[in-house]
């Protein structure tokens, strides 16, 4: 293998994939986070290490594109009302923390002995933390759509938006100087194009997008969908970065406008297998780029500068979250998170050292304290996650499950599994109920249920709950993801116990069942057949003909679910009624001569059409 050769190859893959594969379950293993893992193993494999790879830039321009799709999907999940209720935290909040920790670390770069301007270009692209190291660690947390999670990705929204005014920034400061950056723009069309672009881009995501998808749809290539998904993301990030802003901010914005379509779904399943693998590859590439001889010529440099940017960043940050009334747990997690600097710096470097802005020197300087702040972002989570004591929830009147006994083990005590447990308990069978919602825990007792506390998401936890001789295990939880661990942990340890599973959706039925659960069933079904049969009947329809009807309906859902478990959720379309009405064809031209039977069949049918238009009423 020619590793030296420009450009990528099968080889140079079989390095990248190998070396993640080995990494990244070594360091989950060791509890140190798969982002730790992915530097590690680019830093083994690049130009610094091994050299196997030669050219971590190549590699880092094709995997950016992990974070662009990274951003789509959490888009997906931002609904417009919820970006516009999220406005203060964005502009308020966001704008609050780059410009205080910009004048803080430029005032830290005076003091360190740098020109003005290179010290006000070096906070700048440390100021903007990197989106794709603060997403994988909320991600992996498990914090992305909690309010602290929320207030996370609103800061990291407003850094994106920061992009053009900090790239116009360096094209002013290098004229200043008397080298203008090459084809520059000028600041006002600079800001123009990145709002014709933006606003282009919505009117497109308001008006097109859907009936795109529509059409696209109704031809039935599952793999025409996939390639327009891709499409989408990647033609809404090349533009916005054409347009000056970033390329992540276009995948989001993306994803913002298709929230609310009948598509999301199947949108979401098509890109998450990219959005992973690439997502990978960034934080090898991260870890290639590491310069070690540059850190061996100025280690002394670069570890006070990694350390003093880190810590003053994050009192900054601190001292802005108490000043927008966080809590002070929620303010340290924060200051943890967004204490390094990010990808952006890259580009902001670049452009600075082509405009003569800053030397090659500090240039590469500032890369690596970028680069090692990224990579010590992991290590800094985690040794906050030990060394801060976690949250005590009162437990007054609540007790731990723990050799529990039981018939059948309720997983998650909501509304769902109240009424699952009223037949079960008239009939006299012994259930063991565990929740880990302390609240609902309480408001349990009030109606005279015993629920212990306990997550059912955990091995040890469902030992104790008594899984091993349960008969059955009837799983409750509200979220889908949740329910697929806990159904694969049962599956894997307790296979003897029948599995009863509510599903969230159709998409989430069809994971249950291809998992091998005995019985699942949609959380709203049974409701909403009830309430058409009710209908029916109020609307006069005989009840022999209603029970008719709705055994009709039980039985087309079933044929449609099938024909989903073998071709996916678009199949089985044509089962399912519509209220559009379809147009019947019609010949060009009337033929000269009336229909014949060819046979008795074919004349009984002719002659009940005729008599069927005979009986039509006439507008």
């Amino acid at each position: 293998m020619a590793t030296d050769a420009a450009g990528l190859n099968l080889g140079h893959a079989v390095v990248l994939l190998g070396a993640a594969v080995i990494a990244v379950p070594l360091f989950r293993r060791l509890q140190l986070g798969s982002v730790l893992g992915y530097l590690a193993a680019g830093l083994l494999i690049g130009p610094f290490g091994l050299a196997f790879i030669s050219e971590p830039e190549t590699i880092l321009h094709v995997a950016e594109l992990g974070v662009v799709m990274f951003l789509f999907i959490i888009g997906l999940e931002m609904r417009p009302a919820k970006l516009w209720n999220l406005r203060r935290e964005i502009f308020g909040l966001g704008a609050a923390q780059v410009l205080v920790c910009a004048a803080l670390l430029s005032g830290l770069g005076v003091l360190a002995g740098l020109p003005l301007v290179a010290a006000v270009i070096g906070a700048s692209g440390f100021v903007l933390s990197s989106t794709a190291v603060i997403m994988k660690m909320l991600d992996e947390r498990g914090q992305t759509n909690s309010p602290a999670g929320q207030r996370a990705v609103s800061i990291l929204l407003l850094e994106d938006l920061a992009v053009v005014p900090l790239l116009a920034l360096v094209a002013v400061l290098a004229s200043l100087s008397g080298q203008a950056v090459e084809a520059a723009r000028p600041v006002w069309l600079s800001i123009l194009m990145a709002v014709g672009t933006l606003t282009a881009l919505l009117a497109a995501g308001r008006w097109l997008l859907n009936p795109f998808f529509g059409l696209l749809a109704r031809t039935g290539a599952r793999e025409i969908m996939t390639a327009a998904a891709l499409l989408v993301v990647l033609g809404s990030a090349m533009f916005l970065d054409w347009g000056g802003l970033s390329m992540a901010m276009g995948a989001f914005m993306a994803g913002v406008l298709l929230s609310e379509s009948t598509f999301r779904h199947q949108l979401e399943a098509d890109i998450e297998p990219f959005r992973g693998i690439l997502l990978g590859l960034f934080f090898i590439s991260v870890g290639m780029s590491l310069n070690l001889a540059v850190v061996a010529e100025s280690w002394a440099l670069i570890a006070g500068g990694v350390l003093a940017f880190m810590v003053i960043k994050a009192a900054g940050i601190y001292a802005v979250a108490r000043l927008f009334r966080a809590s002070p747990r929620e303010s340290i997690e924060r200051a943890a998170l967004f204490a390094q600097g990010g990808e952006f710096a890259f580009v902001l470097y670049g452009a600075a050292l082509a405009g003569g802005v800053i030397d090659a020197r500090i240039s590469a300087i500032m890369t690596a304290i970028v680069i090692l702040s990224m990579a010590l972002t992991p290590v800094v989570i985690i040794l906050l996650d030990r060394l801060t004591p976690r949250l005590k929830l009162s437990m007054d009147g609540i007790e731990e499950a723990n050799g529990l006994q039981g018939q059948i083990l309720l997983i998650g005590f909501g509304r769902f599994s109240q009424v699952v447990s009223q037949p079960l308990l008239a009939r006299g069978f012994e259930i063991a109920l565990i929740e880990n919602d302390v609240e609902m825990i309480q408001a349990a007792a009030n109606f005279g249920f015993k629920v212990y506390y306990g997550d059912g998401a955990r091995l040890d936890v469902l030992r104790a709950s008594g899984a091993e001789t349960a008969e059955a295990i009837m799983i409750g939880v509200d979220k889908p993801e949740v329910a697929d661990h806990i159904v694969e942990l049962v599956k894997s340890e307790f296979p003897h116990a029948k599995l009863f599973v509510r599903a969230y959706d159709r998409g989430h039925s069809m994971r249950l069942t291809q998992a091998g659960v005995d019985f699942q069933i949609r959380e709203t079904f049974e409701s909403a057949v009830a309430m058409g049969e009710r209908l029916l009947l109020d609307l006069g329809v005989e009840p022999e003909d209603a029970a008719e009807t709705i055994v009709e309906v039980r039985r087309s859902d079933e044929a449609r679910f099938e024909a989903q478990l073998v071709g996916g959720i678009e199949a089985g379309r044509g089962m399912m009624r519509g209220n559009m009405v379809t147009p019947q064809p019609t010949p060009f031209s009337k033929p000269r001569r009336e229909a014949q039977a060819i046979n008795p069949e074919a004349a009984g049918l002719i002659a009940e059409k005729a008599a069927s238009r005979e009986t039509e009423p006439t507008a």
